[in-house]
C-alpha cells in the first residue's frame, strides 16, 4: 500500500534538474512538472476538489505548513501548481497566481491591496472590461482614479503621487496599440512607492518582458495566445515580489475563490509546450500583414509598433524585441468600409476574441469597446473605421492574400 505522506512529498519535490539552466523552449516543455511515481509522460489531470489525510495529525501538519501538500481546490491543486510554475518561468518571475479569467486576475491584483482613500493611475486606452473596473468599480469603494494618455510623460509625472497605490497600464494597448514607456513609469512608481502592474497580453512574453523593465507585477489573460486555440478562459498574475504574492495576493484569491479549474489548468499547461513555436508564426504573420497595410491606398492609419510608421516606433525598439502579434488598421470610409472589408475576408473569422490559432478580425467600436461610449471612444482613437487584427498561425502568404483581396 502506497504511503500517502511519502507520495505527496515526492510528488511535490520531483525534479531531475534545475530547469532554469535551460533555454525557454525547454522550460516551457518541462518546467513545473509534478510527476507521480507512475512516471507519466503527459502530466496527469486531477479532477478532485479536496484531499484526505492519513491521520488527524497529518491534517494539522498540512494546514500549519509543516507537511507540504494540497488542502482544497479553491486554494490550489496539482494542475494549478504546475501551470503557475511554468508561467513564472515564461515571464521571468519568482512566482505566479493563476485565476479563472483575465479580468479576475486584474481585479484580484488591484483589490487584494486597495483601500478607501487610495489612488490608482491607469493608461487611458484600456480593454473595455479593464476600463469598467478602473472607472466604475473602484470609485464605489472610495478609490480615486486618474487616466493618462500612454505617451504623455508630463501626465504620468502629475498623476503618480504619494497617494498613488497602484498604476495599471496596457502596453501595447487594446485596441490602438498605444505604448507606455514601462521603464519611465516604473521609475516614477519607485519614487512614489506605488506598484506598477503591466498587462502584457498584446505583446506576450515573447516580445516584451515588463519585469525586466522595472514593472512590479505582470498580468495576462491566458485566454489569448497562451491557450492559443480558443478553448479556455484564464488569467495569470506574476511578480518577483514573493512576499506580496504569498501574503497579499494569495490569501485574497484563496478566500474569494477566483481559481482556475483543474481541466483548464491542464489544457493551458499543454498549450505552453508549443507556445514559443506558435508565437514565431503569429509574430511573422503580423509583421507581413502590417507591411502590406502600411502603404495601401485604402488605409487611413496603421497601428503596428514594429514599423517606423508607428509614432512610438522608437519606444517599441527600446522595450520590445518584436512588433508583437497584434495590429489594428483604420480604413478610409468609416464603419461602412470596415464592415465591407470584414465581410469579404475568407480566412479571417469575425470574432471579438484574439490570440487564436485561427486569424480573427474585430470591430472594436461595435463589440469589445461598445460599452465605453462614442464620446470616450473618440477621445482615445477608437474610430468606427478601426479594425483589430489578430493573425493566426496559418500560412503567411495565404493571410496576406486574404487581406489584399478584402481591401
Amino acid at each position: 500500500m502506497l504511503n500517502y505522506s511519502s507520495f505527496i512529498r515526492e510528488f511535490m519535490s520531483k525534479s531531475k534538474h534545475d530547469i532554469q539552466d535551460y533555454a525557454l523552449s525547454t522550460q516551457l516543455v518541462h518546467g513545473g512538472r509534478l510527476m507521480s511515481p507512475w512516471g507519466e509522460t503527459s502530466e496527469a489531470l486531477f479532477l478532485n476538489s479536496s484531499y484526505s489525510y492519513e491521520s488527524a495529525e497529518a491534517g494539522e501538519a498540512r494546514f500549519d505548513g509543516s507537511n507540504p501538500g494540497f488542502k482544497y481546490g479553491r486554494y490550489s491543486h496539482p494542475n494549478l501548481s504546475m501551470v503557475e510554475a511554468r508561467l513564472a518561468l515564461l515571464e521571468g518571475a519568482s512566482g505566479c497566481v493563476v485565476t479563472a479569467s483575465g479580468m479576475a486576475a486584474l481585479f484580484a491584483a488591484l483589490m487584494c491591496q486597495l483601500r478607501a482613500g487610495d489612488h490608482v493611475a491607469a493608461s487611458a486606452v484600456l480593454f473595455s472590461s479593464c476600463h469598467y473596473i478602473i472607472t466604475q468599480i473602484l470609485p464605489r469603494f472610495g478609490i480615486s482614479i486618474t487616466l493618462v494618455e500612454g505617451d504623455d510623460e508630463a501626465g504620468w509625472k502629475n498623476a503618480i503621487t504619494a497617494k498613488t497605490k497602484c498604476v495599471f497600464v496596457e502596453t501595447p494597448a487594446n485596441p490602438t496599440l498605444t505604448l507606455v514607456d514601462i521603464a519611465f513609469v516604473a521609475g516614477l512608481c519607485k519614487k512614489a512607492g506605488a506598484q506598477l502592474i503591466v498587462d502584457n497580453v498584446f505583446a506576450t512574453a515573447m516580445a516584451q518582458k515588463p519585469l525586466a523593465l522595472g514593472a512590479d507585477v505582470v498580468m495576462v489573460s491566458t485566454t489569448k495566445h497562451l491557450d492559443g486555440q480558443g478553448r479556455t478562459l484564464g488569467g495569470a498574475i506574476m511578480s518577483n515580489d514573493t512576499k506580496w504574492l504569498e501574503e497579499t495576493l494569495a490569501p485574497f484569491c484563496r478566500h474569494t475563490g477566483p481559481h482556475m479549474s483543474q481541466f483548464n489548468a491542464w489544457l493551458l499547461l499543454k498549450s505552453l509546450e508549443t507556445f514559443e513555436l506558435r508565437m514565431a508564426r503569429h509574430l511573422a504573420n503580423a509583421k507581413a500583414i502590417a507591411e502590406l497595410l502600411d502603404s495601401h491606398k485604402a488605409v487611413e492609419k496603421l497601428y503596428y509598433p514594429g514599423l517606423p510608421s508607428h509614432k512610438q516606433h522608437a519606444l517599441a525598439k527600446k522595450q520590445m524585441s518584436h512588433g508583437g502579434p497584434m495590429l489594428a488598421v483604420e480604413l478610409k470610409g468609416g464603419k461602412q468600409a470596415a464592415f465591407a472589408f470584414m465581410n469579404k475576408l475568407k480566412i479571417f473569422d469575425i470574432s471579438n476574441n484574439l490570440g487564436n490559432a485561427k486569424s480573427l478580425a474585430t470591430h472594436p467600436a461595435s463589440t469589445t469597446h461598445a460599452s465605453i461610449g462614442a464620446e470616450e471612444r473618440a477621445k482615445i482613437g477608437i474610430t468606427d473605421g478601426l479594425i483589430r487584427l489578430s493573425p493566426g498561425i496559418e500560412d503567411t502568404a495565404d493571410l496576406v492574400a486574404d487581406i489584399a483581396q478584402a481591401l
